[in-house]
């Protein structure tokens, strides 16, 4: 049995990024990293934006060159799916049969797009993009595919929407919610986005629920049936519904969680050694009042990597980041910072109309986050209104005349 000082789950944001700091921060021992798909660390947004509009190779979103895991003693198990834990042996088990051994285990196993669970969801030309292997295969039936349904209006719909209304295909994007981004953001910025989006010729059904994806004989989808009976025509379907953390080895192996497996201020799972970084990791955040979460981001992906393995190498220091976000759909850039959960106001900074414009949330008279569509000043200066938790005058803050950072307390 092969064994690994630092054995990585996952080949993704996190999981590279835990590998790339270990040896930044000088970690001596033997690392590896095992992931599900057979090509190095990527990006994983571009996939939705400029991957799938062609504007950028796949080259250009490696995380690194190819040669650098190699050349930095950092072992690489790609095509593996690690199926079982075994918390006492220290050890794992892998879609090949092999058993791998391990001193510290970081799970960064992210989460599968979640299926669509209704009659036809296992129809050919249902496509998901959450992988390159996903992506490519959407790519290679635009050339030939006019009509397309997109299921989920959240980011990743909202972005492959953009994409495909402007490479010309005809668009239908259905979200069983009554706004766009109802996860995410709060109203103004959903009726902006649903503005845009049927500017843009998208045709935008709210409060549409799924019935079932039509197929023809050959078991190929041709439309998609909604409740009510109006069946929407397409050559492919795009379904961006969420994802399922893939924790399930861990659970089996006594680690607690549900939603994702729970880690604690150091991203230590209850396991011993075990550590658990990115989207599938559900840890307290202070930005949320201590809720219990999973954050789907680039940045938590990063920052929990940074608080595993500063704890590994004895310098711990608690996950505290503020999180943030982003988001290209047409000429439009939506930067997030903070978490609008449970906010209690929400006001606007700018005119819409003007397409540039932001959101500050507050809960109980606090800015606790920002949305701001092309307006990266306030994105950079509102970061510290809502570290401080200060109270400001809210006259200036809603006047986009004042920048955020000459903003008075109230």
């Amino acid at each position: 049995m092969s064994h690994f000082d630092c054995l990585i789950v996952g080949a993704g944001h996190a999981g590279a990024q835990a590998a790339i700091l270990l040896r930044q921060l000088n970690y001596a021992g033997s690392v590896a990293i095992v992931g599900a798909e057979t090509v190095m660390p990527y990006e994983r947004p571009p996939l939705s934006k400029d991957y799938l509009a062609g504007e950028k190779p796949f080259e250009r979103i490696l995380l690194r060159p190819p040669a650098f895991w190699g050349e930095r003693g950092i072992d690489m198990a790609l095509g593996e799916r690690v199926t079982a834990v075994d918390p006492i042996a220290h050890s794992v088990r892998t879609t090949t049969g092999r058993d791998i051994g391990y001193g510290k285990l970081i799970w960064a196993g992210g989460g599968a797009a979640r299926p669509l669970s209704c009659p036809g969801a296992g129809a050919t030309g249902l496509f998901t993009v959450r992988t390159h292997a996903d992506a490519d295969g959407l790519m290679a039936l635009l050339p030939d595919a006019g009509r397309f349904v997109v299921i989920g209006g959240g980011y990743i719909g909202l972005e492959a929407a953009a994409v495909l209304a402007k490479l010309g295909k005809q668009v239908t994007l259905v979200e069983a919610q009554d706004r766009l981004l109802s996860r995410t953001a709060g109203t103004d910025i959903s009726d902006f986005y649903a503005a845009e989006h049927r500017a843009h010729g998208v045709d935008v059904r709210l409060s549409a629920k799924v019935e079932a994806i039509e197929t023809d004989a050959d078991g190929r989808a041709t439309g998609v049936r909604l409740e009510g009976g109006e069946i929407l025509p397409a050559d492919a379907v795009i379904v961006g519904i969420g994802i399922i953390s893939e924790v399930a080895p861990l659970l089996l192996a006594g680690a607690a969680g549900g939603d994702g497996v729970d880690v604690d201020a150091y991203c230590r799972t209850s396991l011993e050694d075990v550590y658990a970084v990115g989207d599938c990791a559900a840890h307290e955040n202070r930005f949320a009042r201590g809720q219990r979460l999973r954050l789907e981001s680039v940045q938590n992906a990063n920052d929990q990597a940074r608080t595993a393995v500063q704890h590994i190498l004895g310098d711990p220091a608690p996950y505290e980041a503020l999180p943030w976000f982003w988001s290209n759909q047409y000429d439009l850039k939506l930067q997030t910072v903070g978490l609008s959960i449970g906010h209690d106001q929400a006001l606007v900074r700018g005119d819409p109309a003007s397409r540039s414009f932001s959101v500050v949330y507050l809960r109980d008279g606090q800015v606790i986050a920002l949305d701001c569509v092309n307006q990266t000043r306030d994105y950079v200066q509102g970061r510290a209104h809502i570290l401080s938790g200060a109270k400001l005058d809210l006259a200036q803050l809603a006047d986009p005349a004042i920048p955020l950072k000459e903003v008075d307390l109230a």
